[in-house]
């Protein structure tokens, strides 16, 4: 009997409200700090650069997912544009990055709601979010999107007050920055130092790509998921751009202070909420945060299963990952291996002083190795292999994204480096063992799975 597939249920909605999840609409919040202080106070142009860099890899995503629309994303992309062996090192990589960014998000909330009820240990309050987020993603990707959506109504209202509150506050007092601050710094900055702070940034983003992971359970046509993922893309870099540059306006500490006392970089955005309006909205802030990176895990578990359950059915993981639930059509299998995993890292990193640094430090390395592989599958598959004509989006774009990625792994801190060799260095290994068992690609691999086979669709 033919195996039961993933169910087709997801629109254009919920594949925004999965990417935007993921994301997370306040993402900058944690990070503003440190973006201020690297760049002398132009977080907002920090965020209008780092925008355009992944609209590189927003591009590539949207070309692939309509010729291979399949749900191991990354992994099936880089198998039909430069084949299996580079289809399976980048879907290794890219597990590296969906397997932290659950577990970073599930101790984020375990931290924030402590920081409220200390009486509650932080396990206790990351191990409650593991198990309602995981039970909503084995009920189906329908019913977890409408939970999901409705948590990020509520970020995006949040950012919608603040956004209302900062306007009334600069036309009442006016700016504690110059107004153009947010875009020069304050007394200027330089091209180094935001491109500096841009390799910072960029970790805001992480996430968007998940949506093409999805592509078997999308209700529209190919081009659906392309549609979401820069759709996603481009309202996410504006509520970033928005919220920072009214945030810089509104700062009451200067960027060389926030860069002489660093421990003051991590709180920054609510030093910022609670000068300009009061305790009232730096506990909504710190509640929401608290709450919202929960759900950010449940869609960052929900991609990195539909990857696993991907290579599992081409023979590039253990066959059990490929099973799918039959009520709920859900790879069960996969879904729980992924959320176990993320529950396993984040409790070690709770009972660690330094557990959130280290997560930090190395989630984005894994995200950035598979973008690189992306770009190239765009080359090879419309260049090299259909021998296309239009070098701007199949030749320029990606080459253009890619050395975006690789510049950003350039710069990363050196445990991040050893930490993704590692983790390169074991899938080749399982690479090279399953060459020697002569596993060998299924129907789905290769030119069969490619929409448009013939060189005049990729012209």
């Amino acid at each position: 009997m033919e195996p039961q597939g993933l169910r087709r249920s997801l629109s254009l909605r919920d594949l925004i409200v999965y990417g935007l999840l993921f994301i997370g609409p306040l993402a900058p919040v944690g990070v503003f700090g440190v973006l201020d202080a690297k760049s002398s106070g132009a977080v907002a142009l920090v965020y209008v650069v780092a925008t355009i860099a992944m609209g590189f890899t927003a591009l590539s995503y949207a070309q692939m997912s309509r010729r291979v629309p399949n749900a191991g994303s990354v992994f099936a992309y880089a198998s039909a544009g430069l084949g299996r062996p580079a289809g399976l090192l980048a879907g290794w990589m890219a597990m590296l990055d969906y397997l932290l960014i659950p577990a970073v998000a599930y101790l984020f909330c375990g931290i924030a709601l402590h920081s409220q009820v200390p009486s509650i240990p932080a396990w206790v309050f990351t191990a409650a979010a593991f198990v309602g987020t995981t039970a909503l993603n084995l009920a189906g990707v329908r019913i977890a999107a409408r939970v999901g959506f409705v948590v990020l109504v509520v970020e995006i209202l949040l950012l919608a007050v603040f956004i209302v509150a900062a306007i009334v506050v600069l036309a009442t007092h006016g700016p504690a920055r110059p107004w153009t601050s947010p875009l020069t710094g304050v007394g200027g900055t330089t091209a180094s130092a935001v491109m500096g702070a841009v390799s910072v940034a960029v970790l805001s983003f992480l996430g968007f790509d998940g949506i093409a992971s999805f592509a078997e359970e999308n209700t529209g046509d190919e081009r659906q998921i392309g549609r979401a993922v820069l759709f996603c893309l481009g309202l996410a870099g504006l509520l970033f751009v928005t919220q920072t540059y009214l945030a810089g306006l509104l700062m009451p500490v200067s960027p060389q202070h926030l860069v002489s006392v660093p421990a003051e970089q991590g709180t920054a955005f609510y030093t910022m909420s609670n000068s300009a309006f009061g305790p009232w909205l730096h506990l909504a802030f710190v509640v929401v945060k608290g709450i919202g990176p929960a759900f950010s895990a449940m869609s960052a578990v929900a991609a990195a299963s539909r990857l696993m359950y991907g290579m599992a059915r081409d023979h590039g993981l253990p066959g059990a990952l490929a099973t799918v639930d039959a009520r709920h059509r859900v790879p069960r299998a996969a879904l729980l291996t992924t959320a176990g995993v993320a529950a396993v890292v984040s409790l070690w990193a709770a009972w660690r002083s330094n557990g959130l640094d280290v997560l930090v430090s190395i989630v984005n390395m894994g995200a950035l190795a598979a973008f690189t592989l992306l770009h190239a599958s765009v080359i090879g598959l419309f260049v090299v292999r259909r021998r296309s004509r239009a070098w701007l989006p199949y030749l320029l774009v990606p080459a253009a994204g890619a050395a975006v990625s690789v510049w950003i792994i350039v710069a990363a801190t050196t445990m991040a480096k050893v930490v993704a060799a590692v983790w390169l260095a074991a899938g080749l290994v399982l690479a090279f063992v399953q060459r020697r068992r002569g596993v060998s690609p299924s129907p789905r691999d290769g030119d069969a799975r490619v929409r448009g086979g013939s060189s005049a669709h990729a012209r």
